[in-house]
């Protein structure tokens, strides 16, 4: 068979991979773009869009059923109808994909192949009966929900975060099992929409990578809501107890028993199945491609960019790959993977905005260091609005000024953080920010505040 030549092949169409196929093609370049299941990836089909949109449905059915905090009185017992809550995910989350795929469809030199892509050499792949080659490969194949090897679990049916966006009903009581980002915000989001809802981790605490502060935030916010929360379950396992679902978490305790189950366990990158040995690619322990600081890989002419490649696990950092590799191949301006800050968000209600480093990170570095804080009690904007859990924490070098951290867990939190964000960019010190003029009545005010009222960090 002849093989198709292109300048480059890309495969995977999420969140890097279709945004540098218009780079290339705006450029010349002949690309081949390879999606064997939908345009758009996670982030468009089953993560941030389609999820998102559910927060916001959760958020209101929450706001409804508290309008008596505001003086507003409602006719009758909010309720909340799961199929027309699916209808509206599925058409926010259809129109995203068909706008990408419309968009691919009017590049001139981009074909778009349909199937599962496989490697036959360092710059040929396959794809169903098609031979494909180029000097320039470009992985973005993504990742998909772990599923460990835990007693009983092929006995039962459960849920991941993909298939959770094709359930067609309201669980009656969802027992979620892992603490961390996915898991909360589903667990919250299902508890206001009226299911009894239990989670179950493993680590001592919620969203583990927090400081402890954070952590203690986190579960008070969802205890307050009804959420059942155990931490510490070191034995778990599954049953079938009649049409429901017994998850045994700790020896001693009585099982949870709900009517489905959700594995929200950590992400498994897409790399087991590309032939990655025929082209010579490494990758590490866990399956992740390695690459370099440009997102190289062990092979010349081979990249890979997103969550296969273990250097972030969101649709900011892909599409920030997407970027680096860009720059790189187009512009001769060489950025790098080291120049980016860590920043994330948690969206649960209040959500959490992340960037930097916590404060264990800071404590464990040695350097001496600087706190500020700020709980939204004393936040006018937080009390205005009647949502006043959570509290925001900047982290100062004590030497140099340097902005090192924050989190802030409140109203707008996840975009209240880019105030600090952009600074850290900017390489800016905490002066700068305790000098700003800030809008009133926001969260963001508070900052200039913060910044001048820091104290040592012990």
């Amino acid at each position: 068979m002849t093989a198709k030549t292109f300048d480059a092949i890309i495969i995977g169409a999420g969140q890097a991979g279709t945004p540098l196929a218009g780079r290339l093609n705006a450029a010349g370049m002949n690309v081949a773009l390879i999606e064997r299941k939908l345009v758009g990836g996670t982030c468009v089909n089953t993560g941030c869009i389609p999820t998102k949109t559910m927060v916001a449905s959760a958020y209101a059915a929450h706001l409804a059923r508290r309008a008596a905090d505001y003086g507003v009185t409602l006719s009758g017992p909010v309720g909340v109808d799961y199929k027309a809550i699916k209808a509206r995910k599925d058409k926010v989350s259809g129109a995203s994909r068909t706008g990408l795929e419309t968009w691919i469809a009017g590049m001139d030199k981009c074909t778009l192949y349909r199937g599962h892509a496989r490697f036959e050499s360092a710059n040929t792949v396959r794809v169903g009966n098609d031979l494909l080659t180029a000097e320039k490969i470009f992985l973005n194949t993504g990742g998909r929900a772990s599923v460990p090897d835990l007693p009983g679990i092929h006995d039962i049916d459960y849920l991941t975060n993909s298939s959770m966006m094709d359930l067609e009903i309201l669980p009656r009581h969802l027992v979620v099992v892992g603490g961390s980002y996915i898991s909360l915000e589903f667990a919250q989001m299902f508890r206001r929409f009226g299911s009894e809802v239990t989670v179950i981790e493993k680590s001592p605490r919620l969203a583990g990578r927090e400081d402890e502060d954070v952590s203690a935030a986190i579960l008070s916010i969802l205890e307050n809501e009804g959420i059942a929360v155990h931490v510490g379950a070191d034995d778990i396992g599954f049953a079938k107890q009649g049409n429901d679902i017994a998850v045994t978490f700790s020896s001693g305790k009585p099982p949870a028993v709900g009517s489905h189950v959700l594995l929200a366990l950590g992400r498994t990158p897409n790399t087991d199945d590309l032939g990655l040995d025929k082209a010579g690619v490494a990758v590490d322990l866990r399956g992740f491609v390695t690459v370099d600081d440009q997102l190289r890989t062990s092979v010349p002419g081979i990249w890979a960019m997103g969550d296969c490649n273990g250097k972030g696990a969101f649709t900011h950092t892909s599409y920030n790959d997407y970027e680096i590799v860009a720059a790189n191949l187009l512009d001769n301006d060489p950025r790098k993977v080291s120049d980016r800050v860590e920043a994330y968000a948690l969206y649960i209600d209040p959500p959490l905005g992340r960037c930097g480093m916590t404060e264990a990170a800071v404590k464990k570095s040695g350097r001496k260091a600087l706190v500020g804080q700020r709980p939204m009690t004393r936040v006018g904007r937080a009390v205005e609005k009647g949502e006043t859990q959570g509290f925001m924490k900047i982290l100062v070098d004590a030497d140099t000024r340097e902005i090192l951290g924050f989190s802030v867990l409140g109203p707008g939190g996840d975009e209240a953080v880019h105030c600090v964000l952009d600074l850290m960019y900017a390489k800016a010190p905490a002066d700068t920010l305790a000098r700003a003029m800030h809008i009133h009545p926001t969260v963001s005010e508070l900052l200039p505040t913060i910044a001048q009222e820091l104290k040592p960090l012990v």
